[in-house]
């Protein structure tokens, strides 16, 4: 099974591979792109020790471990300068299991949070951030989604996402804003792999009686399309065993009233992003619908989430600024009872 390392499927084919290796095939083992390879050895002399004609690369078995440590300390979140000092001195076995354990005592060590971030403008952000960032740009797949599972491993699902998805999904939408078409294929790679790994960590939803309080509706409004936030939402409150229905992008109004009287729901999130997209008298409009039995009808809480309220007037609906804050108000706005159960 993959487990996100780059360097470790380079590991086993170079050995295969004899000592004659091109650009091309170097970066397929490697799960880069051919500009990377060129790129490093243009900048930072990480390139092959023999050239055919004197001009063409080609990568021997020893060339192509100094791309692995290259590619696992980058990962990692060192800076390219550092980690091709470390590579070229011979930094680490191929398979280290910590690639921060690869760097020799002369190479700073990453830091908790850092300001740079490679091409990408990503400020003060944990670390994680930086290797995160880099794969990123680098499209290098099988490193977004080992930096993402460590994420979640290491911090938890909700601090994952508040302080390692989500500063390096806003760099990567500047840098895609700041540069006309250019990253949009980064932004669309690292957008798929976050998703992947926020469904990864949905727990399976669990059946309940009939008596149970209604699930929580998770949904964009109409018009909208970006649906990351909501997903981690829905992960985060299945790990605590909340039952969700999610309904992800730009849900019709006709049909999301008409889900909201058919389940019942405890509490329905409607997520805008864009304020143009944001709608007061949708919003008060399920906030009013109601079910039930003359005497003991119920309505939903109604929950708003996303940049797109702000502003907008919405008595009596709370607008929680982050994941933890909107759990918290899920949470209570079960009964007493369904609290219990979860515990």
């Amino acid at each position: 099974m993959d487990d996100g390392q780059p360097g470790d499927g380079a590991s086993r084919a170079s050995g295969a591979a004899g000592t004659s290796l091109t650009t091309g095939a170097v970066a397929r083992r490697l799960g880069v792109s051919p500009t990377t390879l060129r790129s490093w050895d243009r900048r930072y002399g990480i390139g092959p020790a023999v050239r055919a004609d004197g001009r063409h690369r080609r990568w021997s078995a020893g060339d192509v471990a100094v791309l692995e440590t290259m590619c696992r300390l980058t990962s990692a979140g060192v800076p390219p300068a550092e980690a091709a000092r470390a590579a070229r001195e011979g930094a680490g076995p191929a398979g280290a299991a910590d690639p921060r354990a690869a760097v020799p005592g002369d190479v700073p060590r990453p830091r908790d949070r850092s300001r740079a971030a490679g091409t990408l403008p990503l400020g003060d952000v944990r670390q994680e951030c930086r290797g995160l960032a880099r794969a990123a740009v680098r499209l290098d797949a099988p490193a977004v989604e080992g930096q993402l599972e460590a994420a979640v491993e290491q911090h938890g699902l909700t601090v994952a996402w508040q302080e390692v998805m989500v500063p390096t999904l806003h760099a990567v939408g500047r840098k895609w804003a700041s540069s006309g078409d250019r990253y949009v294929e980064v932004e669309h790679l690292l957008s798929w792999h976050v998703s992947t790994t926020l469904r990864r960590h949905t727990r399976a939803p669990v059946r309940r009686g009939d008596d149970t309080a209604g699930p929580v509706v998770l949904a964009c409004v109409p018009g909208e399309q970006h649906t990351l936030p909501i997903e981690a939402l829905n992960a985060a409150l299945s790990r605590l065993g909340l039952p969700t229905r999610m309904f992800g992008a730009a849900v019709p109004a006709e049909a999301l009233t008409a889900a909201v009287q058919r389940l019942g729901p405890s509490a329905v999130l409607l997520w805008a992003q864009a304020r143009s997209a944001a709608s007061p008298p949708l919003a008060r409009h399920v906030a009013g619908t109601r079910w039930g039995v003359k005497g003991a009808r119920r309505q939903p809480l109604v929950v708003l989430g996303g940049p797109g309220w702000a502003g907008r007037s919405a008595q009596g609906m709370p607008r929680p600024p982050t994941l933890k804050d909107a759990l918290d108000t899920l949470s209570g706005a079960l009964p007493a009872q369904t609290a219990a159960e979860r515990r």
